[in-house]
């Protein structure tokens, strides 16, 4: 394939990745990640096992770096600080692993991003060497900040986390999108499968998305139905939709060299 996302240096075909909390068991998550033919797979460090507890089931077990790009990811942090610490960590537990999700939030309630203290986070992590994808408000002023501190994505929420409402605001998506020229990719408030083809419909680079999929009455087929939206929505906005036309009708066949006329 031409057409592959590529973050920090590396390409993927699959434009949707996934997260690996909320499932039964590490055996729906296994089947519900290859259903949806995601590549990157994210993980709550401090929520999940790889190696915290050598006693308890690993993630690694289940999703095998060897066949998975890790994500690990800060959920749960709210302030600079313990994101940055959190990071580290993960760094420690995937053998010196750089490509993380940075996302430092506001209140238990929303899980809307702090900003300021997200920007304090990616300043640090970028000069650590972290290539950091940022969870953020769909503020293309703030995105291009992060971008210029270093960050090799943003990834603006669509709706707040795990609502599935869906994209709240296209408009303000679309600004994020061409604010920056790193990789955009929705995040956050992805409910079904037309939710994620109208995100590559406006032109982002991917979406990221966990509990749409693990809640559904059946995840499997859900992140099926999620990968089919992916790639349609992409191949939407690729081909370019016709101009809308308001007020003004336009016969699907031409009127000209009618038969008897």
């Amino acid at each position: 394939m031409d057409d592959l996302l590529t973050i920090a240096g590396k390409s993927y075909s699959s434009r949707l990745l996934v997260g690996t909390g909320k499932y039964k068991d590490f055996t729906e998550t296994r089947e519900a990640i290859v259903a949806s033919g995601a590549q990157i797979v994210t993980v709550a460090i401090r929520r999940t096992n790889i190696g915290q507890d050598p006693k308890a089931p690993s993630l690694l077990d289940a999703l095998p770096p060897s066949e998975f790009t890790y994500l690990p990811n800060t959920a749960g942090c709210y302030t600079a600080e313990d994101a940055v610490r959190t990071l580290r960590l993960a760094r420690e537990l995937l053998d010196d692993h750089k490509l993380v999700k940075l996302e430092v939030l506001g209140d238990p309630h929303t899980l809307f991003p702090n900003m300021p203290e997200t920007l304090k986070a990616a300043q640090v992590l970028v000069k650590e060497g972290f290539e950091v994808m940022v969870y953020c408000a769909d503020d293309p002023i703030q995105a291009k900040m992060l971008e210029d501190i270093g960050c090799v994505a943003v990834m603006p929420l669509a709706s707040l986390i795990g609502s599935g409402m869906g994209i709240l605001n296209p408009w303000n998506v679309q600004l994020v999108r061409d604010a920056v020229k790193v990789p955009v990719l929705v995040d956050a408030g992805v409910g079904t499968a037309s939710d994620a083809a109208i995100a590559m419909e406006l032109g982002c680079d991917g979406v990221l998305m966990n509990t749409a999929i693990a809640l559904a009455r059946d995840p499997v087929k859900m992140a099926g139905a999620m990968k089919k939206g992916i790639e349609a929505g992409r191949e939407a906005f690729l081909a370019g939709r016709m101009p809308k036309k308001y007020y003004t009708a336009s016969p699907s066949s031409p009127t000209s060299g009618l038969i008897g006329s």
